[in-house]
């Protein structure tokens, strides 16, 4: 053979055997080097992973009653691999969760690894559909939130959508400490994609979510709501809010807006608002869930007369000594502007025009402390600020720009008009004026603890000390207290406890369409305020004087929340007429 065929030979045979090592080498590598990462890879085309849903936390009131729970349920889908007889699959779910066929055909013949049927199934039914076999067919463990106590405190809690993801209210506020983690269950499956029976499963455990202690009382929110519906039936009012918060912490006790709502049934309308279309239907469902007492800004009246004196007695613009004459009106610039007494107050002292809730007296007050005095006492009472409440969607006030107050403004926005704040807005505002001048952050939640104990977050809020000097609230708290034993809020009296409030009856806008906002704000004890309330009547029929019909709601509330606060008579009545 010629020399030069066997160099050719040897060359092929070199590359060859060149080749070969290559492969084996790569082979190797990708054998041992790199066998996890291919093992893994060939785990995950033969895994199925199901999930595990994790029951949501519980929330619990004040005193560790339950108010928001977890019931099991089922979640049905089916896999298109497994299904044997899809017709059969399409028939039986049709029939047992009540849905029409061609929702479920188009979703057992879509040709996908997992699709959901439906969520939310009772037990019951889930286990009819476990009865038929039918292979593809899943039927998994699942959580509803529940509510005990239905409608209480509705738009407050708020509820959770099928995913039992939070939608409104607290639910959604504190969803991310509520809602846990899912876990997960991975199942072997042959190649086309079915699972094989007996083999192993891998399962993740869920982690449930963490429950929900909050400052609510139940017993408190029960008064205070049927103390809104009375009065909501009795004088055909639109509707009736009330909070009850404590004013040296800023913790919650209740809050109430009649009509409320089944909490197990928030998409609920009524016939004639399920004839409407979707977007209609939309904004029926979410004015529905509408918390007033956050939500919505109004003219608060009289009550707001609160603000302008703690301005005056800070600024020294105005003492309580101070005398005033009101003959039924004040003149500003071209204006004729009247007090709630059209005859008149006569000759009165500041501390007789806090009692009388006198236009004219407020008026001066307000012209003496000026735009800027004004503006500033507004700001360090929070009233250009959201309060900062754990609840979605809070609104903020409404205020003419500083530049634009003229003294016609000046002098509305003194008795409560041509300002629009919320009524929380408001309590806080309120709350900082009479307890020694600390501004507070009104919450309802107070910690959470994680399911299996361990685990705690306490939950601490803002705080603001020294808005207002000390003395001028302590001045303020006496005036208060005599608008209640000898003033317009006498219908909030009640024998042996020291009482401090402030009526207010609102025109809402535009003026002169005949509808009102009557309203209270009162407080106890009056030398040391533990818990502040406020209540609105939206639109009553007939008598609408916040000091006629909004003082008696506070008062029978009062009557109830005092004793049961542990609040304690200051006095007798023999005392009181010494």
């Amino acid at each position: 053979m010629k020399t030069g065929y066997k160099k050719k030979i040897l060359g092929i045979t070199g590359l060859i055997c060149l080749g070969f090592s290559v492969v084996a080498v790569r082979l190797g590598y990708v054998m041992i080097a790199q066998s996890d990462k291919y093992q893994e890879l060939a785990r995950d085309l033969h895994q199925r992973e199901r999930e595990i849903k994790a029951p949501r936390g519980n929330i619990y009131d004040r005193n560790g009653v339950k108010i928001a729970s977890n019931k099991a349920v089922y979640s049905i889908s089916v896999i298109y691999s497994q299904m044997t007889d899809k017709k059969k699959v399409v028939q039986v779910l049709s029939e047992e969760l009540g849905l029409e066929t061609e929702e479920i055909k188009g979703k057992v013949y879509k040709n996908s690894v997992r699709e959901k049927i439906k969520s939310n199934v009772e037990k019951e039914t889930a286990d009819r559909i476990r009865e038929y076999k039918l292979d593809g067919v899943k039927v998994d463990e699942d959580y509803k939130r529940v509510y005990p106590y239905d409608s209480l405190a509705s738009k407050v809690l708020g509820f959770t959508g099928g995913d039992n993801q939070g939608i409104v209210g607290l639910e959604v506020f504190y969803d991310k400490y509520l809602k846990g983690k899912s876990g997960k269950i991975l199942t072997l499956t042959d190649g086309k994609g079915i699972e094989i029976e007996g083999a192993y499963e891998e399962r993740d455990e869920p982690v449930a979510g963490n429950d929900l202690y909050t400052s609510l009382d139940v017993n408190l929110q029960n008064y205070v709501t049927q103390a809104c519906e009375k009065v909501k039936k009795e004088k055909n009012a639109k509707q009736v809010s009330m909070i009850l918060m404590n004013p040296q912490n800023g913790e919650i006790y209740a809050m109430a807006n009649v009509p409320e709502y089944n909490l197990n049934e928030p998409f609920k309308l009524n016939s004639r608002q399920q004839q409407a279309d979707s977007k209609k239907q939309q904004e029926y469902l979410n004015q529905k869930w509408r918390n007033s007492c956050i939500n919505d800004t109004y003219e608060p009246g009289s009550v707001f007369k609160i603000v302008t004196a703690a301005a005056g007695l800070e600024s020294g613009k105005v003492k309580v000594t101070d005398h005033f004459n009101c003959p039924g009106f004040r003149i500003v610039e071209d204006r004729k502007i009247r007090c709630h007494k059209t005859t008149g107050h006569g000759s009165e002292t500041f501390r007789e025009g806090v009692m009388n809730s006198c236009n004219p007296v407020f008026m001066e007050v307000g012209a003496r402390v000026g735009v800027d005095g004004m503006y500033d006492m507004f700001r360090k009472l929070g009233l250009f600020e959201k309060t900062g409440i754990d609840l979605p969607g809070e609104a903020n006030s409404i205020m003419h720009k500083k530049k634009n107050v003229k003294a016609v403004e000046l002098a509305t926005m003194s008795f409560g008009q041509s300002i629009q704040i919320t009524p929380l807005q408001l309590l806080r505002a309120a709350s900082a004026a009479v307890n020694g001048g600390k501004l507070i952050t009104p919450h309802f939640g107070v910690r959470t603890v994680s399911a299996d104990g361990k685990k705690e977050k306490i939950f601490e809020y803002p705080e603001k000390k020294g808005v207002i000097q000390k003395e001028t609230s302590e001045t303020l708290r006496d005036l208060l207290k005599a608008v209640v034993s000898e003033g317009s809020g006498r219908n909030c009296k009640i024998e042996g406890f020291s009482i401090g409030g402030k009526t207010a009856t609102s025109e809402k806008l535009p003026r002169g369409n005949g509808k009102y906002i009557s309203s209270f704000l009162g407080f106890s004890k009056a030398e040391d305020p533990t818990v502040m309330g406020i209540v609105l009547i939206d639109e009553p029929e007939g008598t609408y004087y916040g000091g006629t019909i909004a003082a008696p709601v506070m008062r029978s509330v009062f009557q109830v929340a005092l004793p049961y606060l542990g609040i304690s008579k200051d006095y007798t009545a023999e005392k009181e007429n010494e």
